[in-house]
């Protein structure tokens, strides 16, 4: 279809097409046209990557734009919103407006209201419907991405619900699915009420097979010669092989090496595979390669000063990288660049690269087809469906002829197996995750706080609409389940039920506002109440009532028993490891595991600081329980290492984490510290003060004296610390100080300088003319750890920054 006979789109998108070099659509593309999404009808398109899923969103929205419309796009990862709102606002030129929104799930987003295309992510989505965002009901197109993620058990919930609030909000709401190819994709067009688009058309090819001895075994039964040399792994092999030029029988050159993805189990295994690779992509790199590589390295290394940043680095200025969840943004930003510029040759990942970031090569190698189960127990084999996805990332259309998706087998058996299980084979039917009760227990409760649903009845009539109903065949299933969750809801203070009417609390409405799963709210809510008893000298011996609802109190009663607590408890006395411990010990926190040894060196931390912890400890014998309240102290005191600014390489030696690991601990105590603070305003908890110093402290990363420094944009935790030791202690007195102490304690950077001062509201901010004050010491050197501190990044001041 030639892009002047589209329908329905802004009279400029022609134009604009072609100038970007598209001047007919792909096949898949066409098809959708065709079905109608230029003209509000909803679709599924499920579609190979790289066969122009994008366009088709974009066609959808600008579309219904043009219509005097407003459009909604959904991301999976918080990456992949920065990356889709930079490709959208390409359009502002045309006077369209685009907005994008991932954190802070308590605002209504207010200022989203006047954008024409909004990027969220689902979890972002689904806080802003709890908390009445009212330009929700302007919407009139959503595009979901990546929607076979319905299938995941920790996130698909929340956009399959989301999906269903949104389309019973806006009944003529266009609604437009995008995947790569799975199984059920009629099931999903059913469910949407949408046409589908299904297809395995790809704008290059891309060949699957598998590699084993000194061929690559493809999977139309040809073979090519890809050797193995001496000493050399298979997974070597072929990103060697990826990087050579190809000549004709002329000395012609037919084809440029290309670039290679591997995908590995484990961050461990990706890290190590990296390293080893860089000795085979060395060789092949030119003397401006390795310049630029020399830079791209410096920069990783001012992301974070730690060994994983080092060793990424050392990998880059050789051609490799490696790239999980434990890398902090900046660094995967880097890779995800250098790699994309054809710099950086080879990255070897974790599988959470495919799930939608723009990453193609001219190879995929799948060198792991098993990773770690630990509700299995053992190593279980990866779903045809992510193995799929990461062949997808073969061949860059524009760059490379072709793309190869290479598996690697160790014997002729694995050979015959690979083949059977993946080349060959058609990706699993996605299947809903709603029906399990944690899912449930935060989206029934959200779904009655915000007026989906005022009665049991109503509630079922509700999930009638979601995809887990239009797929189950166990009648009575959801009822059960449902039943359960309001019972809980119910005991726990959340929800009132009287004759089938349902009613949220007002503890319900702010556990729903805050996006909390209610048993985190639980949690919360009874660690405050154990230390207001505790410390205010009540019975706190064997307490009955922790026994038998397993340590939750419902809010009246709290009320009830706050009344009559001693009145002596001092907030100022609790903890902020125990309150660093409470978060973590919630749902809603994602522990860091107990290692070998861990529980030794654990179980004496807890039995010296138990005071502090709010609620009773579980006993020992209690297995299960015992070892998560250890993970939890683990986890906490991580954020207390922070918070008294120990300084990031000790933090990841310590506890075996990523600089990504501790950002992302970071950030969710943050949330879950705010809103503990909220839950304690709500139960008349006198402790609001001390959960607010803690959120602080570990938002920043600093002791109690630096809080109100640290605060003040640019400053961060390191240089709030040196300001201080120059003797300016807080906000005010940096706003008056003296120019020439600041630009000492900042070490000369006259830029930084200028920039906090603007900040701190300094009246003449400007550094002209302006010397260090030469009795001002500066220690050059962290005395935590030894390691000098050069501060080279005028952005990184601290790890919140990046």
């Amino acid at each position: 279809m030639d892009v002047a006979d589209l329908p329905g789109v802004p009279e400029w998108l022609p134009d604009h097409l072609r100038e970007d070099g598209i001047e007919e659509l792909y096949p898949p593309q066409g098809e959708a046209v065709e079905a109608g999404v230029t003209e509000g009808q909803n679709l599924v398109a499920a579609i190979p990557t790289a066969s122009g899923k994008t366009l088709v969103a974009e066609l959808a929205m600008l579309s219904s734009v043009a219509r005097g419309g407003k459009a909604l796009y959904i991301v999976p990862l918080r990456a992949l919103a920065s990356e889709k709102q930079a490709e959208f606002e390409q359009f502002e030129q045309y006077g369209l407006d685009v907005g994008v929104s991932t954190g802070n799930y308590e605002s209504e987003g207010g200022w989203l209201a006047d954008k024409d295309i909004v990027v969220a992510t689902s979890e972002k989505v689904d806080s802003l419907v709890r908390n009445d965002a009212p330009w929700i009901e302007e919407l009139t197109c959503v595009v979901s991405d990546e929607v076979h993620l319905v299938d995941d058990g920790q996130r698909g919930p929340t956009l399959e619900v989301t999906l269903a609030k949104l389309r019973r909000l806006n009944p003529d709401l266009q609604t437009v699915a995008l995947s790569a190819t799975i199984g059920n994709a009629d099931e999903l067009a059913g469910w949407l009420d949408a046409e589908l688009v299904d297809s395995d058309w790809r704008p290059i090819e891309l060949q699957k097979g598998v590699h084993y001895g000194q061929a690559l075994h493809l999977e139309d039964g040809q073979q090519k010669r890809l050797a193995v040399k001496n000493n050399e792994k298979a997974t070597a092999a072929v990103v060697r092989d990826t990087l050579q030029d190809d000549y004709d029988d002329d000395g012609n050159l037919e084809e440029e090496g290309g670039s290679s993805l591997v995908f590995v189990n484990s961050r461990r295994n990706a890290e190590a595979a990296a390293g080893r690779l860089a000795s085979t992509v060395r060789p092949h790199l030119t003397g401006e390669e390795r310049e630029r590589l020399a830079d791209v390295a410096a920069e990783i290394r001012d992301v974070s000063d730690t060994e994983t940043s080092d060793d990424l680095a050392d990998a880059v200025a050789d051609g490799a990288a490696f790239h999980h969840a434990g890398l902090a943004r900046g660094h995967r930003e880097l890779v995800e660049d250098a790699f994309r510029d054809r710099l950086v040759k080879v990255v070897c990942a974790t599988p959470t690269l495919a799930a939608g970031v723009n990453t193609p090569s001219r190879r995929v190698v799948v060198r792991d087809w098993r990773r770690y189960d630990g509700t299995a127990g053992g190593m279980q084999p990866l779903s045809v469906l992510e193995v799929h996805q990461m062949m997808g990332r073969a061949g860059r259309p524009g760059l490379d002829p072709y793309g190869e998706a290479v598996l690697v087998a160790n014997s002729h058996d694995e050979l015959d197996e690979l083949f059977e299980r993946y080349v060959w084979a058609d990706p699993e039917p996605v299947r809903s995750k709603l029906a399990a009760e944690p899912a449930l227990r935060t989206h029934i409760l959200a779904t009655v706080s915000s007026g989906f649903a005022r009665s049991r009845e109503g509630l079922l009539e509700f999930l009638e609409q979601t995809l887990y109903a239009s797929q189950t065949d166990e009648s009575g299933r959801l009822e059960n389940v449902t039943d359960d969750v309001l019972t809980y809801l119910e005991r726990n203070g959340f929800l009132e039920i009287e004759a089938g009417e349902l009613d949220a609390t007002s503890l319900g409405h702010t556990v729903s506002r805050l996006y909390l799963d209610p048993m985190s709210a639980a949690e919360i809510i009874d660690g405050l109440e154990h230390w207001q008893r505790h410390a205010g000298d009540a019975d706190s011996g064997t307490d009955e009532r922790d026994a038998a609802e397993g340590g939750f109190t419902t809010a009246s009663e709290l009320a009830s028993e706050r009344a009559e607590a001693s009145g002596d408890a001092d907030p100022d006395e609790i903890s902020a490891l125990g309150l660093y411990h409470l978060v973590s010990r919630t749902p809603d926190m994602y522990q860091l595991y107990l290692r070998s040894g861990d529980r030794e060196e654990f179980e004496m931390e807890l039995y010296e600081r138990e005071d502090e912890l709010l609620g009773p400890t579980p006993s020992e014998f209690e297995d299960s329980r015992f070892e998560d309240w250890l993970s939890a102290l683990k986890t906490a005191r991580l954020l207390e290492d922070w918070a008294e600014e120990v300084d990031e390489e000790t933090i990841t030696e310590r506890y075996g984490v990523g600089p990504g690991d501790i950002r992302g601990k970071v950030e969710t105590a943050q949330w879950l510290l705010g809103a503990a603070e909220s839950l304690a305003n709500e139960v008349d908890a006198d402790v609001a003060r001390a959960i607010s110093e803690a959120r602080i402290r570990v938002e920043h990363g600093v002791r109690e004296e630096l809080v109100e420094l640290a605060g003040v944009r640019g400053v961060g935790r390191k240089r709030a610390r040196r300001l201080f030791e120059a003797g300016i202690a807080d906000r005010a007195e940096l706003r008056d100080a003296a120019k020439p102490v600041v630009l000492a304690a900042l070490r000369g950077r006259r830029k930084t300088a200028e920039n906090v001062l603007e900040n701190a509201g300094h009246r003449d901010p400007s550094m002209e003319g302006v010397e260090p004050d030469p009795d001002v010491e500066v220690d050059t050197a962290d005395p935590r750890d030894g390691r000098e501190d050069d501060d080279t990044s005028e952005d990184q001041s601290s790890l919140g920054d990046f």
